[in-house]
């Protein structure tokens, strides 16, 4: 599937129209100019992960005009979900599905798929975000990200409890198709030269779990060596936003290896981009509990509820499974929250 927008094909399908013209009067042929791939440019789904039913002008340019983690209109939803951003490409088919439950929200959600620590942010903010010249105001009405940092905002008072754990998941280290830096395992990650992305620990919970499984894999020193030495010489990058910037970078050759969820790479690998994972063993890995709460002072609350309940229903739990994702329960004890 192309990933080019469709105001770009249009423009391509227009090209193909000449007038012929005598060679004498034509211009001296020109190099053509090189353009990048715009298929490794988020989004990635095709404007399927749009919940808003009327679209306007359709306007999407890859390398400069591009909202790849704000989803659907934010003018006077019906429901408002803020998303910790490691499964935006699981969002489009459990939002059908909520709609296909309660035709009535259909068209009528707005999402963000943003690090936790961001989304935290912005409630705070009042619900006011900027990108680039742009300001909007949304207010959410349930967050969702992994169940310490729920917790934490439950007993901060921004989140009204409980807390509600629904999957859970496991990490990968993503490398481009080939793995040409030859990575296979944690350990090779701390291998001078081998350029690295990895999440900031400022915002990211991500970084949590997988300082955890470096430890697991080499002990404080390959921690160390990763996220303070690599980050000191330049062959750590820390990333602002995982999800989008690390197979970015993988694709561009930016870097050569990172830490990510599995269920990420297989979104990569389904969508037909050169990405390739390497296993990390079950005793060096760690387990991540996905859990979502009602926001304190939810606009939509009966809404919430209903997302809420929804999220742990067999339908959803389905779409994660497409992913790698597995359905919570509550023996889940060696997990990193």
């Amino acid at each position: 599937m192309s990933y080019l927008p469709r105001i770009v094909l249009g423009a391509l399908a227009s090209a193909s129209l000449f007038i012929t013209v005598p060679a004498s009067a034509q211009a001296p042929a020109t190099p053509a100019i090189p353009r990048a791939n715009l298929g490794v440019y988020p989004p990635w789904q095709d404007g399927r992960n749009n919940d808003a039913e009327q679209r306007g002008l359709e306007f999407t340019v890859p390398e400069v005009d591009n909202l790849a983690d704000f989803h659907g209109n934010p003018v006077q939803p019906m429901l408002v979900l803020f998303v910790g951003g490691n499964y935006f490409f699981a969002m489009a088919p459990l939002v059908a599905a909520f709609e296909a439950r309660y035709p009535e929200y259909q068209g009528r959600l707005y999402w963000e798929t943003l690090p936790p620590g961001l989304l935290v942010k912005q409630i705070k903010a009042e619900g006011t975000i900027t990108v680039g010249n742009m300001t909007w105001t949304v207010k959410p009405d349930v967050y969702l990200a992994g169940l310490a940092a729920v917790k934490t905002q439950v007993g901060a008072g921004i989140l009204t409890g409980p807390a509600v754990p629904y999957v859970t998941n496991t990490l990968t280290i993503m490398v481009p198709k080939g793995n040409p830096a030859h990575i296979s395992s944690l350990t090779d990650l701390g291998k001078p030269g081998v350029m690295l992305a990895m999440p900031n620990p400022a915002f990211e919970g991500v970084a949590r779990q997988i300082k955890a499984s470096l430890a697991k894999a080499g002990g404080d020193a390959l921690d160390t060596l990763v996220y303070q030495t690599k980050v000191a010489d330049g062959t750590t990058l820390l990333t602002q936003i995982h999800h989008r910037q690390t197979p970015l970078w993988l694709m561009e050759g930016k870097v050569q290896a990172a830490v990510t969820w599995q269920s990420e790479a297989m979104f990569q690998e389904q969508a037909g981009h050169p990405i390739a994972s390497v296993a990390i063993p079950e005793a060096q890995n760690t387990t991540a509990i996905y859990a979502g709460a009602m926001v304190t002072d939810a606009p939509h609350p009966v809404a919430a509820r209903r997302w809420l309940d929804f999220i742990r229903s067999p339908e959803a739990l389905k779409v994660f499974q497409r992913y790698g994702f597995t359905p919570y329960t509550p023996s889940v004890t060696k997990a990193v929250e």
